[in-house]
């Protein structure tokens, strides 16, 4: 298999499903078409459904020069959005919207996997973030891809950004996570003994015509051979900008320090599949007000605390990558809470709905 897993390690791309709204109602709207357009810097594109849109920075050699791009991009949209009568919103799920009512993009990729898929792709009405990190050796690629399997639960926990589901509270922190679950090869990814096994694996599925190519591996984080990165997926939308240019520079981090885990000649703990998965399910249940098992210790620790002690190991790493700035956003979410929480406090106060998404709509955008 063919890769790009080339110098220079540790830059940065970043990817977000954004939400196309009726400037009126914030209701979702079918028009993605009339929002494409050229970009200076990133990259404006559809997905799944026309009331989705998804930005992405290019390539970067760094956190700062990613949040530089990633606002302009939330910027331009905003700005085509309004000019249509439109707006944008930013969150793991729209809180009323019914995915009866969306459209599917007039895109061959998508009418197939619609075709393929059925009920389980057209309810896929979510939104989520992803972040590319370059790594230079496909071997590290791999080691990288499995060392961050233990981390996915504790990213899900700080990103969760999806409390409600079809106009209904549905006591998830990420109601995103159990949606997307629907999907065949999601969730947790399996381990790979190397490039060589990840290669076979690969192969075997596509001669088998499962899958076209290994970009239909959906899973929490995966290798990418054609962008050389490693990719990690498992985390909702966020609503502020600050947040997603954190999580990133978080995420980042943590790729570096399994990185040089690597090349110190260092082997990985093993974790049992089904509590790496437990982990992720309780992030999604709880999103950081609950416990996670503190692996490969049998203990339950509050994810707050397990965050943190996560958070300060990075901080060093985020300073050697010049990313410290952009990580400040990860304590935000810890002292202030994710998305989620925030989505309920303004719920709470009276059971509306549509106030919880005009509050998303004035910070997406700020």
């Amino acid at each position: 298999m063919e890769h790009l897993f080339r110098a220079p390690s540790y830059t940065i791309g970043i990817e977000e499903e954004l939400m196309i709204l009726d400037a009126e109602t914030n209701e979702l709207a079918n028009a993605i078409e009339s929002l494409l357009e050229p970009t200076p810097a990133g990259e404006i594109k559809p997905e799944l459904m026309e009331s989705v849109l998804e930005v992405s920075t290019d390539p970067c050699p760094s956190t700062a020069v990613a949040a530089e791009q990633l606002r302009a991009l939330r910027q331009q949209v905003a700005q085509t959005a309004a000019s249509k009568n439109l707006r944008i919103g930013a969150a793991g799920t729209h809180p009323f919207a019914m995915w009866e009512d969306q459209r599917v993009v007039a895109r061959p990729r998508y009418r197939d996997l619609i075709s393929a898929l059925r009920f389980v792709a057209r309810q896929e009405l979510i939104f989520g973030m992803h972040v590319h990190v370059g790594i230079d050796d496909p071997e590290k690629a791999i080691h990288v891809a499995n060392g961050m399997r233990v981390h996915i639960p504790v990213l899900l926990a700080l990103s969760a950004n999806s409390p409600f589901w079809r106009a209904d509270a549905t006591g998830l922190a990420s109601t995103r996570t159990p949606i997307f679950r629907a999907f065949p090869r999601v969730g947790m990814p399996p381990t790979y003994k190397g490039w060589a096994d990840y290669e076979r694996r690969i192969e075997f599925m596509v001669k088998t015509n499962v899958i076209e190519d290994y970009t239909y591996l959906w899973y929490d984080v995966r290798p990418h051979p054609n962008f050389g990165t490693v990719e990690i997926r498992v985390m909702d939308s966020q609503t502020h900008v600050e947040h997603t240019l954190g999580l990133a520079a978080f995420t980042q981090a943590l790729v570096r320090e399994l990185a040089l885990h690597y090349e110190a000649g260092k082997h990985l703990s093993r974790y049992p599949f089904e509590m790496l998965d437990e982990n992720k399910w309780l992030a999604a249940r709880h999103g950081l007000e609950g416990e996670l098992v503190d692996l490969p210790k049998s203990e339950r620790v509050a994810t707050r605390a397990l965050a943190r002690r996560l958070l300060d190991r990075m901080r060093e790493h985020a300073q050697d990558l010049g990313s410290a700035t952009e990580l400040a956003a990860v304590e935000d979410l810890l002292e202030r809470g994710n998305g989620a929480a925030r989505q309920v406090v303004v719920y709470e106060a009276n059971h509306d709905l549509r106030e919880v998404m005009a509050e998303i709509v004035a910070a997406t955008t700020v």
